[in-house]
């Protein structure tokens, strides 16, 4: 592969913050890079520089002439009057151009008469070259290629000619990113596009990129999305990057293995310095031993330290408050709808939700998700019957943030105004968990970032113990140590979920039940998200058998090969191992849990005078003897699934 941008010891500094330096690396022509890093460690504004759009502070960027680079960023605001597909054809300036040229040509032709002429000459020239360069271009494939694009990043044929003040702006932005897609530039950068983007669109995008014939760097925190696209990763940590040569999970396994090595080297070497340091103590006043000791001094001195690279672990900490008992009944709908003038989103939905389900919602955006969560959540109207069992206390985290807190607000005062009772003191604590300390709580809710208001909405969460919890994108704007921490505290509510995502290695394991969201209506599937893939490709294959029963959602799968048979038996086997490892830490979790109440419940029995009821009472001894016996059937569970897994590491 030929490079085609260098990147020389560039710095980027806001307020005297140093968000990076001395970094350096090569872009090749046919890379696929995902830059990763905590929030604010500095991916957007390395993704500027690359793009021209900001200098860095020090350091040079070598881009060739004529060489193309197009950036998507996180949000944007357009404001176009055009239609969809107007926008969209926008990427085609360079056709846009030539066809004009070619019909001034034209008329210029057709109004002279004077053929032998110099001037009738040059413009045959010009309209001859527009139209030799529009033929190489491929100009008869501009609108099927727009369609297409359009297409598979969710719009419907009908949506084409729909004005782009019509739409939300994550489907603008889902615009913006087909003009960039079909301008085919040298290099796409691309700043968290699985936002704006449904499971599908997600599919087809990642099909589409890793055909790219150019290079592609993408910021994401879906590391699905991730390992399916990219080979290389750059990381930004501390200030300093780190190249790997592997995509998102070989990334995580290498660095990890580094650390280690480090971590080795790191340990014999102070070993070493102990031993020598030692020997010049006990022989420094010596005679015997003084070309030892001077030895050693000098072996200290030329000894190069080994240096271990820190990893930047910072990031939210929380868990949910234990989940108060509810009805088996959660929540119950009859024939529940809701329309809008344009549109009737949800219309005859049926579905109960029982004490402990976990549900995840998905489908195309648009085909009514968050529509739903609000109508659960008490947020917006509806028709149909919606009742709710006995004692459901419910908590809402919305997708859109901004409409939800008051901008006017600090953070302080946003948590302070709803919190009740023991919790008031524990507010600083609270907040310090999701990294708002010192002047940040002070701050406004208007000047907060996505991610800030992200993590400030789920430490409302926190306030009240809550048995129902619908969760709507809570992903967005989080990195992904702030990710993992969330889906280990969803892990660990004792209540009953419902989450909206499209992040699917985030949804793995948090669900048993799946609703997709289809043409106003819902289909249940049993299992977590990959299963619920699994079941949706292989009815989209029956599907393909019967023309007469149409389906926007087909996805045409061609026969499938040897190739694609062992591809679909490794994710097969991959999906079973996450699996089985997700039960083994919900086991390892209970056990915990359980051993902690066994070990109070002990200290209990041993100072029965703390005790305020008699320690003698049978439930309480009841109770005592069924802990143990929990214990006992979630260490048989584990250790049948530790060896399952070793049986299937083994054979795999």
């Amino acid at each position: 592969m030929q490079p085609v941008i260098s990147v020389q010891n560039i710095a980027a500094r806001f307020g005297g913050t140093t968000l990076f330096e001395g970094v350096s690396f090569i872009i090749n022509e046919r890379d696929r890079i995902g830059l990763v890093g905590r929030n604010g460690a500095g991916k957007s504004t390395l993704l500027r520089i690359l793009g021209n759009l900001h200098r860095p502070d020090e350091g040079n960027l070598v881009i060739p002439e004529g060489f193309s680079v197009a950036y998507l960023p996180q949000e944007m605001a357009l404001h176009s009057t055009k239609t969809v597909f107007e926008e969209a054809l926008a990427a085609f300036s360079e056709v846009l151009f030539l066809k004009d040229k070619i019909a001034a040509s034209e008329a210029g032709m057709s109004q002279r008469t004077d053929f032998s002429s110099r001037g009738y000459r040059q413009l045959l020239r010009e309209h001859h070259e527009a139209y030799e360069r529009l033929r190489l271009i491929g100009e008869e494939t501009v609108q099927a290629d727009t369609e297409r694009t359009l297409a598979g990043l969710g719009f419907e044929p009908a949506d084409f000619n729909r004005s782009l003040v019509q739409f939300s702006s994550g489907w603008k932005m889902r615009v913006e990113l087909a003009r960039i897609l079909l301008q085919r530039p040298g290099l796409i950068m691309l700043d968290e596009p699985t936002n704006h983007l449904d499971i599908e669109s997600i599919q087809w995008l990642e099909e589409f990129l890793t055909g790219y014939p150019g290079a592609v760097i993408l910021v994401s925190h879906d590391r699905a999305f991730l390992d399916r696209v990219t080979t290389r990763t750059i990381e930004i940590t501390l200030g300093k990057i780190y190249d790997y040569k592997a995509g998102y999970s070989g990334y995580m396994e290498q660095r990890e293995e580094r650390m280690e090595t480090q971590l080795a080297a790191y340990s014999n070497q102070q070993r070493q310095i102990r031993q020598i340091e030692r020997f010049i103590e006990r022989f420094r006043y010596k005679n015997t031993k003084a070309r030892q000791v001077q030895s050693r001094i000098r072996m200290l001195e030329k000894l190069d330290p080994v240096e271990v690279d820190l990893i930047d672990e910072t990031g939210i900490r929380f868990s949910f408050p234990h989940a108060p008992h509810s009805g088996k009944i959660v929540v119950e709908a009859r024939k529940l709808g809701k329309s809008y003038p344009q549109k009737e989103v949800l219309k005859g939905l049926d579905f109960q939700v029982i004490r402990g389900d976990r549900i995840a919602f998905v489908g195309r955006n648009g085909e009514g998700k968050t529509t739903l969560a609000r109508i659960l959540a008490g947020q917006t109207d509806h028709n149909g019957e919606l009742r709710f069992g006995h004692q459901v206390v419910l908590g809402y985290y919305a997708q859109d943030q901004a409409d939800i807190l008051d901008p006017e607000k600090t953070v302080f005062r946003t948590i302070d105004d709803i919190a009740l009772g023991d919790i008031r003191p524990k507010i600083r604590t609270i907040l310090g968990s999701f990294q708002f300390s010192g002047d940040d709580i002070e701050k406004k809710v208007k000047v907060l970032s996505g991610g800030e208001k992200s993590r400030l909405s789920l430490a409302k969460l926190l306030l009240t113990p809550y048995n129902l919890m619908i969760l709507d994108e809570p992903t967005n704007h989080l990195d992904m140590r702030s990710k993992d921490i969330l889906k280990n505290a969803i892990l660990q509510f004792t209540g009953t979920l419902i989450i909206v995502s499209h992040d699917r290695d985030f949804l793995q394991g948090l669900t048993g039940r799946v609703f997709e969201f289809r043409n106003g209506g819902i289909r249940e599937y049993i299992g977590d998200i990959y299963d619920f893939l699994e079941q949706r490709k292989l009815r989209s294959l029956s599907q393909l058998e019967s023309p007469s029963q149409p389906d926007r959602h087909r996805i045409t799968v061609p026969a499938v090969s040897e190739r694609k048979a062992a591809w679909q038996e490794k994710k097969s086997y991959e999906r079973e191992l996450r699996l089985i490892r997700t039960k083994i830490s919900r086991c390892e979790q209970d056990i915990e849990t359980l051993e902690t109440r066994i070990r109070k419940t002990e200290e209990i029995m041993g100072n029965p005078e703390q005790y305020p009821e008699p320690v003698s009472d049978s439930r309480f001894f009841h109770e005592y003897e069924e802990l143990k016996k929990q214990l006992e059937d979630r260490m048989e569970r584990w250790q049948a699934l530790l060896e399952q897994l070793d049986v299937m590491l083994r054979g795999g």
